[in-house]
């Protein structure tokens, strides 16, 4: 029993380390996706989090090179570690290239196997996502006394602007679209708009449905101003995912989101985007009590009165009660009822809070990426 995941609170569970050895200070949530492991564990959304993973079997089909979101390839995206039921098997899959063991050594990622993750789960939704350290010893020495202040000290996600430790530093071009089973990735060699995205953690698939559209995209920092961006003369703004406290990502964000709106070009925004336009309109956010996390949501879209099933990663929420006047509720969770998805009445400026690049998760909502390409050539 080489490892360690020791809450705030003093519980402390034993388990089988893998990947990285160390500790990792961060907010225990619960991901009921039973597919795209190597998705979920490198999506920038996670920076500051420890995934435990509902589906049993983790690992089952390895790792590669192709199905991952961050942009980040030489260390983790920010996720602190995750926790599994079973121990890692040798993977069978085609496509595998490394076994899960050795992906997350090389990306510096603690794992815990061997954990009764069903009771885990049980926990978390009773108290809240909680405030961990994961560790892993090869010599199975460990100071659970230090652990657990360790845990009690951790300040969690209220507050944190970590957006800024997953955005990309510097201006750069995409072009790659969609994976197909016969050619891999593709490219958008005949754009019919530009798009200019604020990247604030954002996941490769959605820059990819975007090129898909027929995008040409300038991906910017988070932190670029509204100036900067209408300066290179974009026909759409996207807003991207991305992990942290939107309320205080949005102290720097949130006033050139506004001028973006304020432009009258068409924006749409996803996730963390998804917040900060509310907040840019006048709503508010609020941490959830323990968020949604998986690939199997129920979401109803107002605009067209069908329910999809959408994939989900946050811990934030707009509170729908917030949202001032000429700011329509688009899309609710059949789950509980949460604020998904908000328009701005009579203006191409829309968001939604799950993730319909659909990586990994189904594909329902694919067509929100056709909804913004629509608006972009409505509005040129």
């Amino acid at each position: 029993m080489t490892a360690r995941l020791v809450l705030a609170d003093g519980t402390v569970i034993e388990g089988i380390g893998l990947g990285a050895t160390g500790h990792a200070s961060g907010e225990l949530c619960f991901n009921t996706a039973i597919t795209g492991y190597q998705e979920i564990l490198t999506d920038p959304s996670y920076a500051g989090q420890i995934i435990t993973f509902t589906f049993p079997h983790i690992g089952n089909v390895g790792a590669n090179d192709e199905d991952i979101e961050t942009f980040n390839l030489a260390a983790t995206s920010g996720v602190r570690g995750c926790v599994l039921k079973a121990d890692v098997t040798n993977p069978s899959n085609y496509r595998a290239a490394k076994h899960l063991h050795a992906w997350l050594k090389a990306r510096n990622i603690i794992g815990i196997a061997g954990v009764d993750t069903r009771a885990l789960t049980s926990l978390i939704r009773d108290r809240g996502m909680q405030n961990a350290v994961i560790a892993h010893n090869a010599k199975a020495k460990f100071d659970t006394g230090a652990l657990t202040r360790q845990a009690a000290k951790w300040p969690g996600l209220e507050g944190m602007d970590l957006a800024k430790e997953v955005s990309c530093t510097q201006r750069y071009d995409w072009d790659e679209t969609l994976w197909d089973l016969k050619t891999g990735y593709g490219r958008q060699q005949d754009p019919k708009h530009h798009v200019v995205a604020m990247d604030f953690g954002a996941k490769r698939n959605i820059l990819r449905c975007l090129a898909q559209q027929g995008c040409k995209i300038t991906v910017v920092p988070g932190n670029t101003s509204g100036e900067e961006i209408l300066a290179l003369e974009p026909d759409g703004v996207f807003l991207s995912n991305g992990p942290g406290d939107p309320a205080a990502t949005g102290e720097y964000a949130v006033p050139e989101i506004r001028k973006l709106v304020d432009s009258g070009k068409p924006v749409f925004g996803i996730c963390l985007g998804h917040q900060m336009l509310a907040l840019a309109l006048g709503g508010t956010t609020v941490k959830m009590h323990q968020g949604h996390h998986g690939a199997n949501h129920p979401v109803k879209d107002h605009t067209t009165g069908k329910v999809e099933i959408t994939s989900m990663n946050h811990g934030f929420a707009v509170d729908g009660k917030s949202l001032p006047e000429g700011v329509a509720e688009t899309h609710i969770s059949l789950f509980d009822g949460s604020n998904c998805g908000i328009q701005l009445e009579g203006k191409p400026v829309f968001s939604v809070q799950h993730h319909p690049e659909a990586s990994p998760g189904p594909q329902d909502s694919h067509y929100l990426f056709a909804r913004f390409a629509d608006y972009i050539a409505e509005t040129k």
